[in-house]
């Protein structure tokens, strides 16, 4: 979150957002934010059933049971165009990713083929 937290306003400057979930309780989560400077919208208290739909990865094993990270590139429609689903800390989207898949969705919107 922190290489996300650091292009923030190159995030913002393409109409680009992030929001961060967390299974954690309210004060976990608050502290969490605290500690790490995180400005970016941050929900707590996800549940099996709020992402039941997104059919996520869940861990089970000696830290018990627990969501894997789900990111979502969302369009101004609503509609996903992007999405990864990781089954450990390996395998999520980096920001330059991020920022070169919305830059060139933006390209083609503005500038579609003749």
């Amino acid at each position: 979150m922190a290489s996300y937290e650091e292009k923030k306003e190159e995030l913002a400057a393409l109409g680009a957002y992030v929001i961060a979930a967390s299974v954690e309780d309210k004060e976990s989560t608050i502290t969490m934010v605290e500690e790490t400077g995180l400005t970016m919208p941050t929900a707590y208290g996800v549940t099996d059933e709020d992402v039941a739909d997104f059919d996520p990865w869940h861990g089970d094993d000696h830290h018990g049971h627990y969501h894997q990270p789900m990111e979502f590139l969302i369009t101004r429609g609503g509609n996903i165009f992007g999405s990864m689903y990781a089954t450990g800390p390996i395998g999520r989207m980096g920001v330059e990713e991020v920022i070169r898949s919305i830059t060139g969705r933006e390209n083609r919107r503005l500038n579609p083929p003749k």
